[in-house]
């Protein structure tokens, strides 16, 4: 089912003012693949790739807890060139952030690229979720931010495939630390960017970093709004405890932060993507307490 625009999933969802801490798109690991198009709504399986190289980074994917995502140039809808294509594998775990590159001419060469050496890409990537075939507001919202982006950023902005939270679009990640960002205006999305090149980030739209559980994310998100951090290499978890049921520890360092969440439900009968149906409920975190020596 399409949604109308009366009742798109972006719009409903800014109604509605879903929280967007904790929905970053988990992976501790990502590999773009560059992609001219069209996308099948599953991009992977349905672009047109060999099905050998799908199944070979697909098995990668789940072994090392990683996302696969089509990338192209952003307005460029000029006949397909000729190989070679480009990949980026990237490493956003806190502490091995990396980007690698290598090109690929072939279905076998394609296979290799999440085990191939390539070479080390110093600059980082801005990549904008457009995959209109998976969700409407993915590509009405993401296209506009995407040729904002490119028109400051051109070597660094890639469009691309489903990151995932299609209700938060135009939805934006930065690697290689894979922090994600939903809701940017196109006019704001320079901003983030320049930040983030400075080491710092704008939290405003952040929706967390992709190599940290949910949960930890919001958590996060709780310690950098009380204690002010906006190093991207702040707060540090240094322990993740259950506290029974739902609740949840987890401990920051630089600067020393604690904060109690619990994960709960809350009522929706409404769409969280725009070609699914309604659903009852959405996840939520909810801060419990946070303890800050700064907070008086």
């Amino acid at each position: 089912m399409t949604a109308t625009p009366a009742d798109r999933c972006a719009d409903l969802a800014d109604a509605a003012g879903d929280p967007g801490e904790g929905t970053a798109p988990p992976a501790e690991q990502w590999l773009m693949i560059e992609h001219p198009g069209p996308w099948g709504r599953l991009a992977l399986r349905e672009s047109g790739i060999d099905p050998t190289a799908v199944a070979s980074l697909s098995s990668w994917a789940r072994r090392v807890n990683g996302r696969i995502a089509l990338i192209r140039r952003v307005a460029r809808r000029t006949p397909a060139r000729e190989h070679p294509y480009r990949w980026f594998r990237v490493d956003a775990r806190p502490g091995h952030e990396e980007i690698r590159t290598g090109e690929f001419t072939n279905a076998a060469e394609l296979s290799l690229a999440s085990s191939a050496q390539g070479r080390v890409w110093p600059e980082p990537l801005a990549l904008v979720c457009v995959h209109g075939r998976h969700d409407t507001c993915c590509a009405v919202r993401g296209r506009l931010l995407a040729a904002a982006l490119a028109a400051e950023f051109p070597e660094a902005t890639w469009e691309c495939s489903h990151l995932g939270g299609c209700r938060f679009a135009p939805s934006m990640v930065l690697l290689p630390h894979g922090f994600t960002f939903g809701g940017l205006r196109p006019g704001d999305a320079g901003g983030v960017v320049r930040d983030y090149l400075r080491g710092t980030l704008d939290t405003k739209y952040l929706r967390g970093r992709s190599s940290f559980e949910p949960m930890v994310q919001a958590a996060q998100h709780h310690a950098r709004a009380a204690t002010g951090a906006v190093g991207i290499d702040d707060l540090r978890p240094v322990e993740d405890v259950r506290d029974g049921g739902s609740g949840r520890r987890v401990e920051f360092a630089g600067p020393d932060c604690t904060v109690y969440l619990r994960e709960r439900h809350i009522p929706a009968n409404r769409r969280l993507t725009c070609a699914t149906e309604p659903v009852s409920r959405i996840r939520v975190f909810e801060l419990l307490e946070l303890r800050y020596q700064g907070l008086r």
